[in-house]
Parts: C-alpha cells; structure tokens; sequence
C-alpha cells in the first residue's frame, strides 16, 4: 500500500467529522427557532400596558406661629360669711323737740391765734438800715463813763445787740461783749437813749435786728 492510499481514510474522517459539527449546530439552532416561535405563538394574546406615573405635586406647608393664649385670671376669693351675732337696735330720733330759733347756737371756740404768724419778721440786712438821729456822736454825747470803771482803769469795746421796730424804738437790748465796771450798763442806756430813725424793706417799715460797738477809753491826764 503507498503512501497516498494511507492518507485518504484520514481525510475522510476529518471531513465527515466538521460535517457532523456543522449539522449538529444547524440542528440546534433550528431547535432553538422552533422552541421560540412556538413560545411567541402562545403569548400571543399577551398585552403589554403602558402606564403613566402618576406624578404626585408637593404642596409647600408655610409654617405659622401659634398664639399663646394667657392664662384665665385667678378666681376672686370667695366671701366668707360673718355670723351676725350682734343685732344693731333701732335708734329712735325725736324730731318734735322744741327749738328755739332765736337762742344762741353752741359753736366750738374759735382756735387760738397763732403767734409766730402775728409776729412780725425780723430782718438782719434792709434796704435802708435804721440809723441814730444825729449820727454815732449822738449816742456818745449821751454815754456817760462810769465812775467805777474809771477809778479801775476799765477800758474797750462793748458790743450790745438791739432791735429797731417800726416805730423807731430801741427793743430787747443784750450785752454780746462786755468790759464789766458798769460800761455795759452805760452803753446800753445811751442807745436807748436816742432816737432812731425807722428801717424800711422796698418801702416799708420792718424790724430790723443788729449789733452796735461802743467804745471807752479813758484820757490821758
């Protein structure tokens, strides 16, 4: 046998066995067709629906503020009843009483006068200030040097303080400052002793309240 002839039955077989792939693979595909023809005839009666989604608008919600109511006002306190173990007599009113229309009638006392208000005022500083008729010598020609204090050697300054009314008249002299030996008593009357002239406040005549000094002093022999 040559070669050529052993290599034939090869041949064949390879060729019968991709014959035998390609029929296989038609028959499988024709299966396949045959399966899903079928199932389409059978589904046939089959609707597919198309439904729209319903679409579903949100609303938007505006928040609003709540109002609080205040509370109730508290109940009023009940009223307590008060036993009425006291019982009010009746008061008999005699309204045929005589009266005598002509007879003084029973008043209370007026009250009494008030005598800070009847005092009068008391200034320190006025317009025009009571002055002694004929100046300070006036006053001097009218001091007198007591005898008694010249014997001691008794000298200075008195101060006397004195009230000049509305009339002019000297008022509740004091001693502010003295030298004793009789000189307070002396100055004292020689003030009194002069007239003086009336203080006045926006022209009219007040009480006027202020100091005088008066001097002694004795002279050389």
């Amino acid at each position: 046998m040559s070669a050529l002839e052993r290599k034939k039955p090869a041949v064949d077989l390879k060729r019968s066995y991709v014959i035998n792939i390609q029929v296989g693979l038609i028959g499988v595909l024709i299966f396949f067709i045959t399966i899903f023809k079928l199932n389409l005839d059978f589904g046939s009666d089959f609707e597919i629906i198309d439904r729209e989604q319903e679409v579903i608008e949100m609303e938007e919600v505006i928040q609003t503020e709540q109002e609080t109511t205040p509370p109730p006002p508290p109940r009023p306190p009940q009223p307590e009843p008060v036993p009425d173990d006291e019982i009010i007599e009746d008061q008999f009113f005699d309204l045929d009483a005589d009266m005598d229309l002509d007879a003084p009638m029973d008043m209370p006392p007026p009250p009494p006068p008030d005598e800070e208000d009847e005092e009068p005022e008391i200034f320190q500083v006025v317009e025009d200030m009571p002055e002694p008729v004929g100046g300070m010598q006036a006053i001097y020609e009218n001091l007198t040097y007591p005898d008694a204090a010249r014997r001691s050697g008794i000298e200075g300054r008195v101060i006397i303080q004195f009230i000049v009314d509305e009339n002019g008249d000297v008022q509740n002299p004091q001693v502010v400052r003295g030298i004793g030996g009789g000189c307070d008593e002396a100055a004292i009357q020689a003030i009194e002793s002069v007239e003086w002239t009336v203080g006045r406040q926006r022209g009219r005549p007040v009480r006027v309240q202020f100091q005088l000094p008066i001097m002694f002093r004795l002279q050389d022999s």
